[in-house]
């Protein structure tokens, strides 16, 4: 069995399999970035500066993690999934504050 056959789409697409360092990089970028987002639209609050480097310092070493994980599984797609669920939340939201309905 062919391993490019196996990978991810954001792995294909950035072709791990044949340039493993760029690929790589390309994917942990793509990773944390899509997780700073997520992280932004879902679930951040406003933190002291000490505490937003410490649960950003755990984003970009949990990202480090999925990057080995999202070669083979679909972590970025997942990512890319729950980002456009939160987008779609916060413009529905704002539509309901503007029309004074919350």
């Amino acid at each position: 069995m062919d391993v490019s056959e196996r990978l991810s789409f954001f792995a294909a697409l950035y072709r791990v399999d044949q340039n493993e360092e760029l690929g790589m990089w390309l994917l942990y970028l793509t990773i944390v970035g899509l997780s700073i987002l997520v992280y932004k639209l879902g679930f951040a609050k406003k933190l002291p500066l000490f505490k937003s480097i410490i649960i950003y310092f755990f984003l970009f070493f949990g990202s480090t993690v999925l990057t080995f994980l999202g070669i083979f599984l679909p972590v970025a797609e997942g990512l890319v999934v729950a980002a456009f669920i939160l987008i779609i939340y916060k413009i529905r939201l704002n539509n309901e504050k503007k029309q004074g309905n919350i």
